[in-house]
């Protein structure tokens, strides 16, 4: 039986999430007492990224909520690249690495996203083939998969949105941010003796 990548999306990655949150808790940066001005701009990076993140899955949730699989979306961030929530998740997971005040994260996360999204989309984007034809087709040739690509760019004057809907993938696009406000309440458990660490990372 074929292992369906984007039926289990979101357990798989709740699994990932547990685990590096267990990695989080656990380790400390070896930056950290040894030059606070690599660690600051470790931390700039990652909040700029974050941030990034956060603006960019709200903007794509302003035009999927109440639509997603409905219909075929391409205004807005997805005139630019086909699968926008997932590099803006990309961006913000990255971020979350560097958050850290490390370099082994961002580049592991980086991998992992790597090896795991490009079948995601792959996924995601037969059954969209199946279900809108010819029209998702010209999409896919016009705009690319992951990366975006500005030229394309387009906006409509105005449109129609899901105000319950788009509440709710608000808090979504905002877990980022909480995530990086976890990593300081660690941090700060750990300067009070609260909470100790397995291991440091470059």
């Amino acid at each position: 039986m074929k292992f369906n990548v984007e039926k289990y999306r979101i357990f798989l990655s709740r699994i990932a999430a547990a685990i590096g949150l267990f990695f989080l808790c656990s380790t400390k940066s070896y930056w950290e007492t040894k030059d606070e001005v690599i660690t600051f701009f470790l931390f700039l990076i990652g909040i700029i990224f974050v941030a990034i993140a956060s603006l960019g899955r709200m903007w794509c949730s302003l035009y999927i909520a109440g639509y997603k699989d409905e219909k075929l979306i391409t205004k807005g961030p997805y005139s630019i690249c086909r699968n926008p929530l997932y590099f803006f998740s990309m961006i913000g997971v990255i971020g979350i690495g560097f958050s850290t005040e490390t370099f082994t994260f961002p580049i592991v996360f980086i991998i992992l996203f790597s090896l795991y999204y490009p079948f995601v989309i792959k996924s995601e984007e037969k059954r969209l083939k199946k279900k809108f034809g010819v029209a998702f087709e010209e999409y896919t040739k016009k705009v690319p998969a992951l990366f975006p690509r500005f030229s394309t760019f387009e906006e409509p004057n105005t449109y129609l949105v899901n105000p319950a809907v788009y509440r709710g993938h608000i808090f979504s696009a905002l877990w980022f941010i909480w995530v990086v406000g976890m990593l300081e309440v660690i941090e700060g458990m750990r300067e009070i003796g609260f909470l100790s660490h397995l291991w440091s990372l470059y």
